[in-house]
């Protein structure tokens, strides 16, 4: 039977509004509970390496163990996340992650800051497989590359923000890094606490009106293995990932051993995430606009790795430029790149948690190992760490060119 002009799409089954709100809470909660807590570490590790002790190569491995926490919990929160009640899983995950990031603050040796890095990771890593997930779900159409550019805008100014305010502003307020600590754990509790009063879970209808079916865990998983398209783009992510990671995790360090003057140091990798914070929407429209992803994404991976390349060349305004050049793309890449995941054929409603969770943590892996063998290469030279991490970033080049575009533009090429 036609539908009468009167009624509503079946699809249409949340209310336009409140679902804007949810937008707002997750990237609140991308911003608060995922990126401030991780990002503030390179900014602080200068203070922390005084006070613990700690050598360049043994920062590295910080920075990248709660990647390596990943590589254990992001299949898992995907498959968790397409199983069980969106929103008791996202609030017991951040308040789960604001204790564990809180214990950071009582570390007294590299074991220890290793051990609550790590576990901290192990909550924390779970919560962007569950809010792109979410986004992904409540903003099903034209609009969820849009959507997912708002929810990486919340992650980019946390991003952003970690850097800029941890080291100069809060840890002198505060009386030092361990109490930073300590305040970013109370901010996601309290996050974890909205979410679990105002969050909601969205209908898992698809884009037909029909109601997506839960797949068994095994089976889903199985799927997505078998799925040649989801390793592709994980291989993209792996290099792309490994190649930012170990830039982020270094420049302040970096430039405060050349001579930089705290602030500006910590404020070079603020203006990395601030740029890519700013670009992150205007980018998602454009490639909503246009119908197509790849080009936009391929942009990126070519400027972030020729930038990174550049940066042992140029000092003083070279660097600022070089790293906003590099950052520029950053979170629209993002953006762009899960949305076309979930827009991969073979994907769909069901599966996103699951398909987000492997390529995840394909990409946890890369970030794992980049920064402790950047870090060591500087023993031959300042610049052998970036040189490293360019050539991974050019790597991802490789398994881009066997990706598929799924923007609308094709998918009416196809249609056609």
């Amino acid at each position: 039977m036609a539908q009468s002009p009167t009624q509503a799409p079946l699809v249409e089954t949340e209310p336009s509004r409140y679902r804007w709100f949810i937008l707002a809470l997750l990237t609140a909660i991308g911003a608060l509970v995922c990126a401030i807590p991780s990002s503030c570490m390179p900014a602080l590790f200068k203070e922390i390496a005084d006070d613990l002790g700690l050598t360049i190569v043994q920062l590295g491995m910080i920075w990248g163990i709660a990647s390596l926490a990943g590589l254990f919990i992001s299949i898992l929160g995907g498959i968790l996340s397409d199983r069980l009640n969106i929103k008791l899983f996202v609030g017991i995950a951040c308040i789960l992650a604001g204790i564990t990031g809180a214990m950071r603050g009582l570390a007294d040796s590299f074991f220890t800051l290793a051990l609550t890095v790590f576990l901290n990771g192990i909550i924390r890593l779970m919560l962007p497989v569950a809010i792109t997930k979410t986004i992904g779900i409540w903003f099903k159409g034209r609009n969820m590359g849009t959507a997912q550019g708002i929810g990486a805008m919340g992650m980019g100014f946390g991003l952003m923000m970690g850097p800029l305010i941890s080291a100069t502003t809060l840890s002198p307020a505060l009386g030092g890094w361990r109490n930073v600590m300590y305040l970013y754990g109370g901010i996601a509790v309290l996050m974890g606490i909205l979410w679990l009063a105002f969050g909601r879970e969205p209908s898992r209808m698809d884009d037909t009106g029909a109601i997506t079916a839960r797949i068994p865990a095994g089976a889903a998983l199985g799927r997505i293995l078998r799925n040649k398209l989801v390793w592709f783009l994980g291989g993209v992510l792996f290099f792309r990932i490994a190649c930012l990671m170990g830039v982020t995790g270094y420049i302040p360090t970096y430039l405060k051993n050349l001579g930089w003057a705290e602030g500006s140091a910590d404020g070079v990798l603020a203006a990395f995430y601030a740029v890519s914070t700013l670009l992150v929407v205007p980018v998602s429209l454009l490639s909503d606009k246009i119908g197509r992803r790849k080009p936009v994404l391929l942009v990126s991976l070519v400027f972030s790795m020729a930038s990174v390349a550049l940066i042992p060349f140029v000092d003083g305004a070279g660097v600022w430029v070089m790293m906003i050049l590099a950052g520029m793309l950053m979170d629209g890449f993002m953006a762009l790149f899960t949305t076309m995941l979930l827009e991969t054929e073979g994907v769909g409603a069901a599966l996103s948690g699951t398909a987000i969770g492997v390529v995840f943590t394909i990409a946890q892996l890369g970030s794992t190992i980049s920064p402790p063998i950047g870090n060591a290469l500087e023993t031959f030279g300042r610049q052998w760490p970036f040189i490293f991490w360019a050539m991974l970033g050019a790597l991802a080049l490789i398994p881009f060119m066997f990706t598929r575009e799924t923007g609308k533009r094709r998918l009416k090429i196809l249609k056609s």
